[in-house]
């Protein structure tokens, strides 16, 4: 026998349906307000200043919408709004279905579809279908009594949500039928099922109002909506027994206002730096969207995405062996074949996945304005070396990063090996550079002397790294030429980074380049790795290798 004292399981609590939520401010006894939305950002404001509940306006959803407020937008256009809405908001919402879009039939699928998409209720009024706006025009005629009660019996008989609620105007005031029509009125609607009456008049003060109320006699829920006798106070209405107020249009209303009056000022200023501290943030829209939700979702769904290799350019030099082609532009925006240099080699980074592109610039910085890029400057660029314009970038070194000279080309081949190449920090090398020019003194060049040679055979079994790097190897030594790409992880950078900032501050360093940056890490004790090219590369110094630039494409 099981022991009466085991602990039973806690069963899981459900949640409170909209419907539910809207029942009960309705028949909360104390009065409670429902504030006017129009779409899905004024339904997610609504809730986040604090209120309970929405009144979607059909004159607000209908001028959102840029149409009159007499059905002219089509219920299925309004319920698509209302989707909307329930999926921002978590408060209920009451809608405004003017007459109920049609006959008793209409009123059934309407009623069915709002519940389907978690709308709490709806409030319709005893007009003719299409609706004229109360505030328009004198004497509206009226609905048929018996006519409309059908519709609200037909719509509680329809309704999928248990405590949907149906909310039935009362426009016999507004028409000028009198108070005993509306009291007539009122009382066959609260027979007929409807869960609330709303009692609507466009005095400028509430003289009918608290009258219908006190011969109502709190008979059932009372609504009311102040928007003409608006300077009434509130307690008043508390005091007379007023269930539910409603804000009806003043989000609409102050929207217009603020959009008519920040155009206009652009307009005139044809700027935006005057308004740009006067209005929402960009941030503040994303957070009404949810953008913070999506990040958490994506962190939970989505596999985790590697980060992606940024690089560093380094193109401050002018290139002067290039004569007048370089008086009014740095080498790396001299053209090659219809496209600067420097664009073909930012494309073949972007082919290979890297995307996020730091360009240091120094001569004719102007010049160099690439879309998708970003730029930082060396303005000593004529008076410092290649690790001075490395740590104008010093910000953008972290994680993996690429470095590259800004006067190169290379086979998307080549990088593919790099991107893939392991190692804290890898250099490319062009096995090859005695076909390019035998003479190793013909030209500045950063030779390489390598803890394994380069071979024909060579099926890359063991990492080769780096043992001297520099211009003036002994010929017998050399094993390949740095095309000037590398990469670095993580890591690497870290350590790139630290010794460049301390190299970058020794006395006498002014010129020094980036092979005097990775020996100086090599006799340090930092592993650099090489990775053997066969040509496929070249590097533009002179009109000759402008000339093989313009072949090499």
């Amino acid at each position: 026998m099981a022991s009466t004292n085991q602990t039973a399981q806690a069963e899981p609590v459900a949640e409170t349906s909209k419907s539910a939520k809207l029942g009960g401010i309705i028949a909360s006894g104390e009065l409670e307000f429902l504030m006017e939305a129009h779409d899905g950002l004024s339904a997610k404001i609504v809730e986040e200043a604090g209120f309970k509940g929405i009144w979607a306006s059909g004159l607000a959803m209908s001028a959102a919408l840029g149409v009159r407020d007499s059905n002219e937008a089509s219920w299925t256009q309004v319920l698509e709004m209302l989707e909307f809405m329930s999926d921002s908001a978590r408060i209920p919402i009451l809608v405004d279905g003017d007459t109920g879009y049609g006959n008793f039939n209409n009123m059934r699928r309407v009623v069915r579809k709002l519940c389907q998409r978690q709308i709490a209720g709806i409030c319709i009024e005893d007009k003719l279908f299409p609706k004229t706006n109360s505030f328009i025009g004198e004497g509206q005629p009226l609905a048929d009594m018996d006519e409309f009660c059908g519709k609200i019996k037909a719509g509680k008989d329809s309704q999928t949500e248990p405590s949907f609620c149906i909310v039935a105007r009362v426009e016999a005031l507004i028409s000028g039928w009198g108070m005993e029509e509306a009291l007539r009125r009122a009382e066959a609607y609260r027979q007929a099922g409807a869960d609330a009456i709303l009692i609507h008049s466009k005095q400028n003060e509430p003289s009918e109002i608290f009258q219908f109320l006190s011969e109502w006699d709190n008979r059932g829920p009372v609504i009311i909506v102040p928007t003409t006798y608006f300077q009434t106070p509130t307690d008043e209405f508390r005091k007379a027994g007023v269930s539910v107020v409603i804000w009806a249009n003043h989000n609409l209303r102050a929207s217009i206002s603020a959009m008519r009056e920040i155009s206009s000022q652009i307009q005139r200023d044809q700027a935006i730096s005057g308004v740009e501290n006067t209005i929402a943030s960009v941030q503040d829209v994303f957070g009404l969207a949810g953008n913070n939700e999506l990040a958490e979702a994506e962190r939970l769904y989505l596999p985790t995405r590697q980060p992606q290799p940024k690089a560093v350019i380094l193109a401050a030099s002018r290139g002067a062996e290039l004569g007048e082609l370089t008086n009014d532009r740095p080498k790396c925006m001299i053209d090659i074949r219809g496209k600067p240099l420097l664009h073909r080699l930012v494309s073949t980074l972007n082919q290979g996945g890297v995307r996020q592109i730091t360009v240091v610039r120094g001569y004719k910085k102007e010049m160099i304005n690439l879309p998708n890029i970003s730029t930082v400057n060396n303005d000593a660029y004529a008076e410092s070396g290649e690790l001075a314009t490395l740590a104008s970038a010093e910000n953008c070194l972290e994680g993996e990063t690429l470095i590259a000279y800004g006067d190169i080309l290379f086979r998307q081949s080549v990088l593919d090996e790099l991107l893939k190449a392991e190692g804290d920090i890898v250099l490319i090398a062009d096995a090859m550079w005695r076909d390019r020019d035998p003479d190793p003194k013909s030209r500045t060049r950063d030779l390489i002397a390598c803890t394994v040679p380069f071979n024909n055979d060579f099926l890359d079994e063991a990492p080769v790294h780096l043992k001297q790097i520099g211009p003036d190897l002994e010929p017998t030594k050399i094993d390949a030429e740095w095309i000037g790409l590398a990469k670095l992880s993580p890591a690497g950078t870290g350590a790139l980074r630290t010794r460049l900032l301390d190299m970058n501050s020794e006395p006498g360093r002014e010129n020094a380049g980036m092979v005097d940056l990775f020996q100086n890490l090599a006799d340090g004790g930092h592993a650099i790795r090489v990775i053997y090219a066969a040509g496929q590369w070249l590097d533009v110094d002179n009109a000759r290798d402008l000339a093989e630039a313009r072949k090499f494409l």
